[in-house]
């Protein structure tokens, strides 16, 4: 009788285990919702071709954000909160008060001229009359930061002498999301009728010292 001990359990390798990793996944699945919404708006757009685009299934998507809707409520909070992240970064508070607007006007424009996607969500959510965005707290909560980093720069531009004392805050960035927004969102449309693509370099960069110059002129009129 072979009384050889068996260690093949020993030298045959073990299964590789997938690591588990929910936020990297969670990460994808907004990833892949983010490009098909602003593709096709969020009637048009499928759940299955998210888990396609995320390589995982219709299942973990579900799991991870319960629906559709609540999936499309996820990327808006991912949107909205990229923007004014990349916003506070600019540490405008360091800067002089007229510095300051032309930064956050230039880092506005940049930021939808190569995030053409977020004019697009924006857009879609306007079609549903923001009943989505309503439900989002935390996207309220976001955005008041802006608000806020305007408030303080017009105080200070007030009290320099070199801003008028009757602009209000969400004015001021209405004024600037309307000349940043509409070059990305009016592209084709504008470049059919007047045959000028607001997103040729030559164009895009005039038109982002027309935003500052425009802005400014407003804040220091007298």
């Amino acid at each position: 009788m072979d009384t050889t001990p068996d260690r093949s359990a020993e030298t045959s390798p073990t299964p590789t285990r997938r690591k588990n990793d929910p936020e990297g996944m969670r990460r994808r699945i907004l990833e892949a919702a983010l490009d098909e919404f602003a593709r096709a708006g969020l009637s048009g757009a499928r759940l299955d071709a998210i888990a396609e685009r995320a390589q995982t299934s219709k299942r973990m998507v579900v799991y991870y954000f319960k629906s559709k809707v609540g999936l499309y409520v996820a990327v808006l909070e991912k949107v909205y909160g990229d923007i004014r992240e990349a916003e506070q970064e600019q540490h405008i508070e360091t800067l002089t008060p007229v510095d300051a607007v032309a930064r956050l006007v230039e880092l506005s424009f940049d930021y939808q001229s190569t995030h053409p996607e977020f004019n697009r969500l924006v857009s879609i959510e306007n079609i549903h009359y923001a009943r989505h965005i309503a439900k989002s707290r935390r996207i309220r909560n976001d955005n008041r930061s802006v608000i806020d980093a305007i408030d303080a720069v017009l105080a200070r531009g007030r009290a320099a002498g070199v801003f008028r004392d009757d602009v209000d805050a969400i004015d001021l960035h209405l004024l600037i999301s309307a000349l940043c927004f509409f070059p990305v969102s009016n592209r084709h449309t504008f470049a059919v009728l007047f045959g000028r693509d607001p997103a040729e370099d030559a164009n895009r960069e005039r038109h982002r010292r027309i935003a500052v110059n425009a802005v400014l002129a407003y804040l220091t009129a007298k």
